[in-house]
């Protein structure tokens, strides 16, 4: 049982209390709990309390260390957050249960011949420039029902959407839009909310949330 005073049990604490303020049923939203940058060292503690879903933001640091911790402990699930280069698809798709960012036509075709070519097929969300900040990846609102017909045509499993509000300001708009925009298009997922801004996304109806700093600390740490 996670200990309420660790950065784990705390961070679990407020998103049950907003799960709470937003009349949602406990244990509505997954925790992702993003790795990137930290070893293995500083990820066992999190697994030794229990926590089986973890996020990296690139493919080569990941094949670097999780493959031994999956090994040691069977059932984590590992979601990719991070942009994806096409080329990397195949080894992305061996590696990961979920991928958050796909935002391209060029990328849905590569992740289609990597599950065919696989047999894995992991959930996939559709990455929106919510904030109109293309350096952020993501595909522009008014290309979203385009990639969303080409992703399910190419057999993707579409689980939902994923969006990165500007920083600086106010998310809770992004967020909610970003929901809508789930609504309208008749899913469910809704990937969306970090260290400092994961409450307020979880009051909007995120069903994951991807947790780094406020769990391991400032990158470095």
């Amino acid at each position: 049982m996670t200990k309420t005073d660790t950065p784990l049990g705390l961070v679990r604490d407020r998103i049950a209390h907003a799960e709470s303020i937003a009349r949602r049923p406990r244990g509505a939203t997954t925790l992702i709990a993003v790795s990137k940058t930290h070893d293995a060292a500083a990820i066992q503690p999190l697994i030794d309390a229990g926590q089986r879903v973890f996020g990296e933001n690139r493919v080569q640091e990941a094949q670097g260390k999780w493959p031994a911790l999956q090994e040691l402990t069977p059932g984590i699930e590992l979601h990719l957050v991070g942009q994806l280069q096409s080329n990397k698809a195949e080894d992305a798709v061996r590696l990961f249960d979920a991928i958050h960012s796909v935002d391209r036509p060029s990328l849905v075709a590569a992740l289609a011949k990597a599950i065919d070519k696989t047999g894995r097929a992991p959930a996939c969300f559709l990455q929106v420039d919510i904030g109109d900040e293309p350096q952020k990846g993501g595909c522009a609102l008014s290309d979203l029902p385009a990639l969303l017909a080409e992703a399910k045509a190419a057999g993707l499993p579409v689980a939902g959407l994923m969006c990165v509000p500007p920083a600086g300001l106010d998310a809770a708009p992004y967020f909610a839009l970003t929901a809508k925009l789930a609504r309208d298009h008749g899913l469910t997922g809704l990937s969306m909310g970090m260290s400092d801004d994961f409450e307020t996304a979880v009051t909007l109806g995120a069903t994951h949330v991807r947790i780094g700093s406020a769990l391991f600390g400032a990158r470095g740490q």
